[in-house]
């Protein structure tokens, strides 16, 4: 936006500090009103013929857009990605924690991506890792939907789990804790 001496039109089209339209005057004109009564002279509509030009207090104009900008920034979901670490050949009691963890983060609005970690002999068998996934994928099926379906990555199966989206709206207003839960270590 170009501000007094930076506006390069002989005329303009003025518009005063509460919205009254003042008509079209000379760029001198106008620059002289701005001076009058302590404001500056800031272009609106620079496509317009002739340009548009307000009578405003610039610096304030720029505050109020940066705290619009860091308010709505402020307002932005945050999506968060939870992890959580199996191995193939897990017990049931451990599977039943861990199950719980995902159904914690799931309740919580989180994405929770479940990582199969194969050792040795077991990366010959990654059907192992996919039926534990589907399970798992099953288990949770109230709270959320496979989002990536589980796929092999070296050493690792992986697959996304992603609330259902009535389950997020309602904790958009809860504030989120950066930390605690941020990765689950597994065994």
């Amino acid at each position: 936006m170009r501000v007094n001496e930076q506006i390069r039109a002989k005329e303009v089209r003025l518009v005063g500090p509460q919205g009254e339209q003042v008509g079209i005057v000379s760029l001198d004109k106008a620059l002289q009103l701005a001076a009058d009564v302590d404001l500056d002279l800031a272009e609106v509509a620079p496509t317009a013929r002739p340009p548009v030009c307000k009578l405003m207090d610039y610096g304030k104009h720029k505050y109020e857009t940066a705290l619009k900008a860091r308010e709505a920034r402020r307002n932005q979901q945050q999506t968060v990605i939870k992890e959580m670490k199996l191995r193939p050949k897990i017990d049931e009691h451990d599977y039943a924690t861990k199950k719980g963890h995902v159904v914690r983060f799931l309740k919580a609005g989180d994405k929770v991506k479940i990582t199969i970690m194969f050792r040795g002999r077991e990366q010959s068998r990654p059907e192992l890792g996919l039926r534990l996934l589907r399970r798992l994928g099953e288990d949770v099926a109230d709270l959320g939907v496979v989002e990536a379906s589980p796929k092999q990555d070296g050493r690792n199966m992986t697959m996304v789990l992603a609330p259902h989206r009535t389950k997020t709206a309602a904790s958009n207003g809860r504030s989120r804790s950066n930390g605690s839960d941020e990765n689950q270590a597994s065994e």
